[in-house]
């Protein structure tokens, strides 16, 4: 798949059969809805699109979870969540058998994963767990930390369920998992494997349950859904709705860039232009253009730093001269704010 971006001319609802849809800050921030997400997957499932939501939360079960979102207008059944907790507990298939312990330090959706993956959970380092399953989950507290650095100092596999170290409220953005996590590893000084975003871990089980023909990443992370996303080789969708803005993407390192990049969920139901290069290195996409000359991002004369094409120019700009040996200046980029329509 291609290294930029690329285009479609028909709806991307029309191109992809299964959309893998991320949570906070794609359908949702925090408890409140987010502009545009219900009537958008609404109509996307209406025109055939099949939806599974993919998330990085282990705390909560995937009923709950479906309950949220129906009671904002996105009908889902649990059948159509997959969260970290269960991916955590594939993972820990791969090396211990059923019956183990398991410690788990989270929520009561990372709880009931390992419990259905066949494993006994246990509260303690003083019950010899076999591994450590840590989710990320309000509650979670200096004593269920402490438990797990005990643990994992007697020998327990390490498992998180994802390392994200932020998450978004609808307060702001507060510490995330990987935050706690990295409270663990400071004092164990082991580094725990993971099974959330950004391992396509979650993608390919989600694609395998649903049967699908080609599915689309929907995300607002470039490290973890967008990074999935690209390590798992499906196309990626960024929605400017939560953490990155349409500045970082500019600035993405390889392994994170999107493929399409679109305001808010609307963009399931639109066409996709594909920049273009033309001479004197500009890149153009419908009416806006982008160039790097020096090390400098350029734009197009009377191009409005609110143009959504702007952005897709831009990233081509820069991501080709960062591919060809270059460098862009993060100072010549600007916020790149894109206007609601």
């Amino acid at each position: 798949m291609s290294a930029g971006l690329i285009g479609s001319t028909t709806p991307l609802v029309d191109r992809y059969d299964l959309a893998l849809v991320d949570l906070d800050g794609v359908a949702y921030k925090g408890h409140e809805p987010i502009v545009h997400a219900s009537d958008s997957l609404t109509e996307a499932r209406g025109r055939g699109m099949r939806l599974v939501f993919v998330t990085n939360n282990a705390s909560r079960e995937p009923g709950s979870v479906a309950d949220q979102l129906t009671g904002l207008g996105i009908a889902t059944e649990p059948a159509e969540v997959m969260t970290a907790a269960q991916a955590a507990a594939q993972l820990l298939r791969t090396r211990l058998p059923e019956g183990a312990k398991v410690l788990v330090v989270g929520g009561a959706g990372l709880v009931t994963a390992v419990r259905e993956a066949g494993y006994q959970v246990v509260t303690s380092a003083d019950d010899e767990p076999d591994a450590v399953a840590q989710g990320f989950a309000p509650e979670v507290g200096w004593n269920q930390l402490a438990q797990a650095a005990y643990a994992i100092e007697r020998g327990a596999w390490h498992v998180a369920s994802n390392l994200d170290l932020s998450i978004p409220t609808a307060h702001g953005i507060a510490p995330g998992n990987g935050s706690l996590v990295a409270a663990v590893r400071a004092a164990t000084g082991v580094t725990p494997d993971s099974a959330g975003k950004p391992a396509p871990t979650m993608y390919h089980m989600a694609v395998e349950r649903a049967g699908a023909r080609e599915a689309l990443v929907v995300g607002d992370r470039l490290d973890t859904d967008l990074a999935g996303a690209r390590s798992g080789g499906f196309a990626g969708l960024h929605v400017l709705t939560g953490v990155n803005s349409a500045r970082d993407d500019v600035l993405a390192v390889p392994g994170e860039r999107p493929h399409f990049i679109g305001a808010d969920l609307r963009s399931l139901l639109e066409a996709h232009p594909e920049p273009e290069v033309g001479a004197e290195g500009w890149w153009t996409c419908r009416e806006a253009s982008a160039r790097v000359v020096d090390g400098a991002l350029e734009l197009g004369r009377g191009s409005s730093t609110d143009d959504l094409d702007v952005v897709r120019a831009a990233c081509a700009a820069a991501w080709a001269a960062v591919d060809a040996g270059g460098s862009v200046d993060p100072a010549s980029v600007p916020e790149l704010a894109v206007a609601e329509g």
